[in-house]
């Protein structure tokens, strides 16, 4: 069976409500596998052309440099930045895995609702009535970013070679509010999609006015207590910031609250990137957060689609990574190895010799095996 682009597009809009465009992190929606099984297998060969479809990383290197690739779109969840000391919020050790409600300044029911769902933290629902959960829980990722504490990793400076040698590289659309993505020299700022907003900015959620960050900064230094017990010079309690035109103490890094909207970039350059797109490289992300994981369904129905993570994820979404000949891969690992690799088979390892002294000291090292 074989559908159309235009009976795709009319499906995945049914499929992905109205009311989901404008919101920025909500579970992947109850869409029945047979209906992602039938859009996933709808282009897993292209007869057309006869393109081969990568199944390790020096076939992917090949499917890069080939004639077939014209157009690379990219999705990057946190296991791209954990080599730069950043946590993954999913996995064991991160965030959500080690939050302690007890310790937040919170009301009994809104420290239930964090302990049955994590997520809750950095949710509009608790943010809109009381903004210290997110403020103390991000109270050191904050003031870091301030201080650039955090090194874009080699995974990050992959995406920059590539760039640089292939001019294939159509966008980035990060799911990470890290901003690591900025640091590199020849990745255009049009072409970094921040999905769910970045900690380097700051404005107020209930008017939009804007904050300096240094500003912020210093606020958040003098008003936020330290729940991690790292800041001997932080407050015992914490105290709002207020926004000094509305008065509101809704101040905060643009971050994207789960519940909010999305920035609207994303559904513009979506709907422009992913048709023509011919390899969907998704990077250290679990697919879970809607909608940016519409991108899996949304990409060209004979685009590859390869997923670099500890583990497999998106078959809810229609990846399949065991069938013969499908248009699918998994490159099980971390995102430094797998790009470290890569660019190996790519003949870029002198360009990331280059810059090794701008890397965080997990990836320099891990550039240092290299001979």
């Amino acid at each position: 069976m074989r559908f159309n682009r235009p009976l795709l597009s009319s499906l995945a809009k049914v499929l992905l409500p109205l009311s989901l465009r404008h919101q920025s992190s909500v579970r992947p929606l109850p869409l029945s596998r047979p209906i992602f099984r039938a859009m996933a297998s709808a282009g897993s060969v292209d007869h057309k052309n006869h393109r081969e479809y990568p199944t390790d990383v020096r076939s992917l290197a090949k499917y890069i440099m080939s004639d077939y690739c014209k157009s690379i779109t990219v999705l990057t969840g946190a296991g791209v930045s954990v080599a730069s000391g950043i946590p993954d919020f999913r996995s064991p050790g991160g965030m959500y895995d080690t939050l302690r409600p007890s310790l937040i300044t919170a009301s009994p029911y809104e420290r239930r609702l964090m302990e049955s769902d994590p997520t809750y933290v950095v949710s509009w629902d608790i943010f809109k009535t009381n903004a210290f959960p997110y403020l103390e829980v991000r109270r050191p990722f904050i003031l870091g970013t301030r201080k650039q504490q955090w090194k874009a990793t080699l995974g990050h400076w992959f995406f920059d070679l590539l760039e640089q040698h292939t001019n294939k590289l159509t966008r980035v659309y990060t799911q990470n509010i890290d901003g690591l993505f900025y640091q590199l020299e020849n990745l255009p700022r049009d072409k970094i999609v921040d999905v769910h907003g970045t900690i380097a900015n700051v404005s107020c959620e209930s008017c939009g006015s804007s904050m300096a960050l240094d500003d912020f900064c210093e606020k958040v230094q003098t008003n936020i207590k330290d729940i991690y017990q790292i800041d001997e010079t932080a407050p015992v309690e914490s105290k709002p910031i207020v926004c000094e035109s509305c008065q509101k103490p809704t101040v905060k890094p643009t971050t994207v609250l789960f519940g909010r909207n999305l920035p609207e970039e994303f559904w513009v350059h979506a709907e422009a990137d992913m048709p023509s797109t011919d390899l969907l490289l998704i990077a250290g992300t679990s697919l879970v957060v809607s909608p940016a994981n519409s991108l899996v369904y949304r990409a060209s129905e004979s685009a590859a689609r390869v997923l670099i993570n500890r583990e497999a994820a998106g078959q809810d979404l229609g990846l399949e990574f065991n069938r013969a000949g499908n248009r699918d891969l998994l490159l099980r690992g971390d995102c430094d190895n797998i790009f470290l690799e890569l660019a190996q088979e790519l003949g870029w390892i002198e360009g990331l010799k280059a810059i090794k002294d701008k890397l965080p000291s997990q990836s320099a090292n891990l550039l240092e095996q290299v001979r």
